[in-house]
């Protein structure tokens, strides 16, 4: 079900009772970009600590906005039995106030969201607002303070238009008369209606205004006095908690998801973890801890589908896949039959993927009786997937993982090896992975002016390049040994052999006897 500004309102308590009764969520989303390029050398790299690849997530992700995101709530109607609902919220950055977001787009994901028929006119025209806390903080103060400013251009067009027609009609008019302004929609219709009425009331202290529907506003001349008991009135459109509400939008069902405390589960969700806390939380800390800190602290349980599939694949003859498709398509391949016990989904919309359920069903499996199998509950899936809870995928990373609820564990990568440049000037790393590019992929990083570490996540490929690379004439490759590649341990024992060579000789000359007269 595709949802955007105009239905959210309408659909936001029948997604609170979903979300409170659910046995988990599923989130997905899709963005205006993924890695930024600025700055240089942001992509992954195997080199990349977990705080050296948060740093460059976050970077990506002050740079990017999302589009769309994606979830579907399973509810667990009876033993083995599931009800799915799915919804697609298509979302844009809230432009109430002095709230005005910029955000890149990156050419490969606008391409790629354009061929699998993304709806830009819904993401623009009816996209659900969002702020987060601070952002939200700012907006509440600019409220008490009653300085309204109008941030969106297209919004200003309209308000320029219904100050100069009340300032037209009101010289003439009477305390009691009213005027309605007509033809106010526009993109955003709840941020315009609010503009227009916020700017003609700090404008203007003896009008009164109210909504009358979808594009049409009721401008009345009032006195002051009578103007302070209506502000007072519990009907106001326009107090500031309506607002509040208004423009935190999409935020709102992300309070309602936080508060919940259901287990959430996506895939490869790095990068959604960290525009959930930046969009709708806080900016992202600059600290890496903290960042852990606070995904725990709103997330208690996540389940990367990534991490579990990775993981129970090895025991299984599955063949190698890249994304979420191939792995649901692996599971309803004849490589894994139809299991009588596999959990039953009923849909209630469009969505047939539960790679979740499936994967820990294959667990369940292999460690259970027929008669625990084909009475299992969620809860007893998720004992099965103990070991993979609160462990996130790290793509191309210096772990396989971060642990949101405990110490990043290190990750068994072939060893790393060093190239000893010979005869071959001003080669840099770009050159040596061209030069290796042919035989397979590795991540380089200079080392000192004529050796380069090179890192792989496969075995084989360390072991084809030592091997085609055996009797290089320009380029030596072998295993790194710190203690022998290291320039600070050479410069270290370079430093150690001067020091001991001067007390040798200095305690060779001191130790010379006199000669007698």
């Amino acid at each position: 079900m595709d949802v955007g500004a105009a239905e959210f309102a309408r659909c936001l308590p029948s997604l609170r009772d979903r979300v409170g009764r659910a046995a988990f969520l599923g989130l997905d989303m899709e963005f205006t970009g993924l890695h930024s390029v600025f700055p240089q050398n942001n992509q992954p790299s195997l080199f990349d600590s977990p705080a050296e690849r948060y740093q460059k997530v976050r970077q990506s992700v002050q740079r990017f906005t999302i589009t769309q995101l994606g979830l579907a709530i399973f509810s667990e109607e009876n033993s083995n039995k599931y009800v799915v609902h799915s919804y697609n919220f298509f979302l844009f950055p809230s432009t109430l106030g002095v709230m005005d977001a910029e955000f890149t787009l990156s050419a490969s994901s606008i391409q790629f969201l354009s061929h699998y028929g993304f709806d830009y006119n819904k993401f623009l025209k009816d996209g659900i607002p969002y702020m987060n806390e601070l952002q939200e903080k700012i907006l509440s103060q600019r409220l008490l303070q009653g300085s309204w400013e109008v941030c969106s251009a297209l919004n200003m067009n309209v308000v320029k238009k219904a100050i100069d027609e009340v300032t037209c009609w009101i010289a003439a008019a009477k305390e009691g008369d009213s005027i309605i302004l007509q033809d106010l929609s526009g993109m955003k219709q709840d941020s315009q209606m609010l503009d227009v009425q916020l700017v003609l009331r700090q404008a203007l202290p003896n009008v009164w205004t109210e909504p009358l529907g979808a594009d049409e506003v009721m401008v009345k001349k009032v006195s002051p006095q009578h103007r302070r008991l209506l502000e007072s009135s519990s009907h106001d459109s326009c107090q500031k908690e309506l607002i509040l509400t208004s423009a935190r939008g999409f935020t709102n069902l992300f309070q309602i998801i936080v508060k919940a405390k259901k287990p959430l589960v996506g895939h490869n969700m790095l990068m959604d973890l960290c525009h959930l806390h930046d969009k709708f939380y806080n900016p992202l800390p600059e600290s890496y801890e903290e960042f852990k800190k606070n995904i725990h602290h709103l997330f208690p349980v996540l389940i990367d589908t990534k991490t579990v599939t990775k993981s129970i694949w090895k025991n299984y003859q599955f063949p190698r896949v890249s994304n979420l498709l191939e792995v649901y398509e692996v599971l309803c391949s004849d490589l894994n039959p139809m299991d009588p016990s596999c959990p039953v989904i009923a849909l209630a919309s469009d969505s047939v993927r539960y790679v979740l359920l499936k994967s820990a069903h294959l667990l369940l499996c292999s460690l259970t009786d027929d008669a625990a199998k084909a009475n299992s509950s969620f809860s007893q899936y998720l004992t099965m997937l103990a070991e993979y809870l609160n462990k996130v995928n790290v793509i191309r990373g210096g772990v396989s993982s971060i642990n949101f609820s405990g110490e990043d564990a290190s990750c068994q990568y072939p060893p790393p090896l060093v190239v000893c440049v010979r005869g071959w000037p001003r080669l840099d790393e770009r050159q040596i992975y061209q030069e290796l590019q042919p035989l397979c992929r590795f991540d380089i990083r200079r080392l000192s002016e004529n050796q380069f570490i090179l890192l792989s996540n496969r075995f084989k490929h360390v072991i084809r390049v030592l091997r085609d690379y055996k009797n290089h004439p320009k380029l030596q490759i072998s295993v790194y040994r710190h203690w022998r590649h290291s320039p600070h341990v050479n410069c270290l024992l370079k430093v150690s052999g001067i020091v001991a060579l001067w007390s040798l000789l200095a305690f060779v000359l001191g130790a010379s006897p006199s000669r007698s007269p």
